[in-house]
């Protein structure tokens, strides 16, 4: 991977913010952005962010720029030796170098977490399956029972409504049976207390001294008197007949 492809990120934990402008370098190989450099490193004595390595000397952190100007890249290692070029170089390449390889663990160590994780979540995934398997199988057990228990109420609500249309029929013969009954009852007792002359005593039996009624009150001074009375009233009242004349002929 070449430079220009790839940016450095922040050391700081949590940060990790691609790096840009000026950057705060470590002897440790370690390198921050510039808000977290300059709040950790104005501290006295500098400790390391990444590793809490010490860092007392002067030039174990410095703030770098990161896209120096081309006049500092002209003068910065000009009238050094060759060989203090290409050693200053090799060290800022293993620099560089570090910086990828820990880029790389990390991110071996993310992707290493993530696949723990995935195969944990596919574990709780496979669990809840079978749990939910294990219910949705008891769910249409518990189903098909109360399905049986359903068929076997309509079957029992179907005699009850059987044997009660049955009563129904029994009890609708029965109250007709009765209504004929009273209806026929009714009557009878309707004839039985009828009145009659002769067997409730609507005709008064008359006291044999009394009159007829429609002789009215002089009828009854003649015969409140006894029979004696009666008999001289019918001999002064009717005329002698004689007694070979009979108004009535017995059989």
């Amino acid at each position: 991977m070449s430079a220009p492809e790839y940016n450095l990120l922040c050391n700081f934990p949590n940060c990790r913010a691609k790096l840009s402008g000026f950057a705060w370098t470590t002897a440790c190989s370690h390198i921050f952005c510039d808000q977290h450099g300059a709040d950790e490193f104005s501290r006295t004595p500098a400790i390391c962010p990444a590793c809490s390595s010490m860092l007392p000397g002067k030039l174990d952190v410095l703030r770098t720029e990161l896209t120096p100007s081309e006049k500092y890249k002209s003068m910065a290692l000009v009238g050094l030796k060759p060989e203090t070029i290409l050693d200053i170089s090799h060290k800022a390449l293993e620099f560089w170098t570090y910086q990828i390889n820990q880029e790389r663990l990390l991110m071996e160590l993310n992707l290493s977490r993530a696949g723990a994780q995935v195969v944990q979540m596919e574990k709780f995934l496979t669990q809840q399956n079978q749990s939910r398997e294990h219910e949705f199988n008891a769910l249409k057990g518990e189903i098909a029972s109360l399905k049986k228990v359903l068929e076997e109420y309509k079957r029992k609500y179907s005699e009850v409504l059987e044997r009660l249309n049955e009563r129904n029929r029994q009890y609708q013969k029965l109250q007709g049976l009765f209504q004929s009954l009273q209806m026929h009852t009714l009557g009878k007792a309707e004839i039985d207390t009828m009145p009659h002359p002769f067997t409730t005593g609507m005709v008064k039996q008359r006291s044999p001294h009394s009159s007829p009624s429609f002789l009215g009150q002089e009828g009854n001074r003649f015969f409140s008197q006894g029979p004696e009375n009666a008999k001289t009233f019918f001999q002064f009242a009717s005329p002698v007949r004689e007694r070979s004349h009979f108004f009535l002929k017995k059989n």
